[in-house]
């Protein structure tokens, strides 16, 4: 299983928590697991069938849109970190 960092404007739909464990092989495994397991988060994180637009999401520290995408692979080691993209002016 890999830790997947929840941040704060996502935690209410993951039951408070800061940090889960999510299995699967790829981004999109793990991310299917973590909105069967919470659906209220799972509707914030993907649109579609892929990641919802204004969602971002790293492996190690590197978006996975510059990688595979949801099929960048992850094993027991990585931490997948969910971060909504933040509007500004």
């Amino acid at each position: 299983m890999s830790i997947v960092r929840i941040p704060p404007t996502l935690r209410e739909e993951a039951g408070g928590e800061r940090e889960v464990l999510a299995e699967g092989s790829t981004v999109r495994e793990l991310l299917d697991d973590l909105a069967a397991r919470f659906p209220a988060l799972g509707a914030r994180i993907l649109d579609n069938g892929g990641v919802a637009p204004f969602v971002n999401v790293y492996v190690g520290g590197e978006d996975v849109r510059t990688r595979e995408g949801l099929e960048t692979l992850v094993d027991e080691s990585s931490t997948v970190i969910l971060l909504p993209a933040m509007a500004g002016g």
